[in-house]
């Protein structure tokens, strides 16, 4: 899609900038991981058993390492390449652990890290259709950004999404690596959170959930291990499907709620730990609270992207 810039009334066309994604956007990228993927910066060419692994970086919503790979050339298989960066993680976990420890004078332990929650993000300017296609599965942990920069110094980054497919990736290959890796490494659908749930939790889940999508279109929903993330910049709700109803958590600060039916609980009044983002949590297992439910979630929306 075109992007123009508007000069009185007129609309003036923005063009693209070729790039080298190697010293270009990994430099703009490792700079402002937090900012574009809310990940935590660690090592930038790590060098491990004839592996070159371009950027890793560190998840703490999820307490995982992410790998990141900036592609220029067309012809590389995702699948085999991002396979293989996450084998060669996996089989060699305290040296990952001693680069984030070294690199951020951190104090990370084995078992601090959960390595199910591994992933690769391949960015390019661009990716074939057949590299496109090649990640139509439900449970691939690779994910294929879109990276452009264009005449008026603007950056685009924009996650290629492929159709819902209930195909796994373990029923069509038999490649000993992508098995090895499955064993250890689970990726999350909406489904299997909703299978945790009873016939009226999930009834008020979709309820939600189809309210919540029409926030925006950079809205974006994200299964993880423990619950159901909606983000823009950041998380601003995330929803855990529970059998009694729904458990969620509004990523708005103490203090800031706006609440006539006090249906909110702070959980910093006392501190409280809790699994998601932000001070406030809500119960709802009430049809007819769903839509105040939804204000309260709107208030998390408007603030995170003030």
């Amino acid at each position: 899609m075109p992007i123009f810039n508007i000069e009185n009334s007129k609309l003036i066309p923005v063009k693209e900038k070729s790039i080298d994604l190697e010293r270009d956007i990994q430099k703009i990228t490792e700079q402002n991981l937090q900012m574009v993927f809310n990940l935590q910066f660690v090592s930038t060419e790590f060098q491990h058993n004839g592996f070159r692994i371009d950027t890793i970086a560190f998840d703490k919503e999820n307490n995982s390492f992410i790998i990141i790979e900036y592609k220029r050339d067309r012809s590389f298989s995702v699948i085999d390449q991002g396979y293989a960066y996450l084998s060669l993680m996996l089989n060699n976990k305290a040296d990952f652990i001693l680069e984030y420890n070294e690199k951020t004078q951190g104090n990370l332990k084995r078992d601090d890290v959960d390595w199910s929650q591994s992933k690769v993000l391949f960015l390019a300017q661009s990716f074939t259709s057949y590299q496109q296609n090649a990640i139509n599965f439900r449970d691939l942990p690779i994910e294929l950004w879109e990276v452009k920069i264009f005449d008026n110094s603007t950056i685009l980054y924009n996650q290629l999404i492929s159709p819902d497919s209930k195909e796994s990736i373990k029923t069509v290959s038999k490649n000993k690596t992508i098995e090895s890796v499955s064993k250890e490494i689970k990726v999350y659908s909406v489904d299997d959170h909703l299978n945790n749930g009873s016939e009226e939790s999930k009834k008020l889940f979709l309820a939600l959930r189809e309210k919540i999508l029409t926030l925006g279109s950079d809205v974006k929903e994200e299964p993880l291990k423990y619950y159901i993330a909606y983000k823009t910049i950041t998380n601003f709700v995330d929803i855990e499907v529970q059998r009694q109803g729904l458990k969620i958590w509004l990523n708005i600060r103490s203090g800031l709620m706006h609440d006539i039916k006090n249906l909110a609980e702070d959980m910093t009044k006392p501190a409280r730990g809790h699994r998601g983002n932000g001070d406030y949590e809500v119960k709802l297992s009430n049809m007819n609270d769903v839509s105040y439910v939804f204000s309260l979630i709107e208030q998390s929306y408007k603030q995170i992207n003030q």
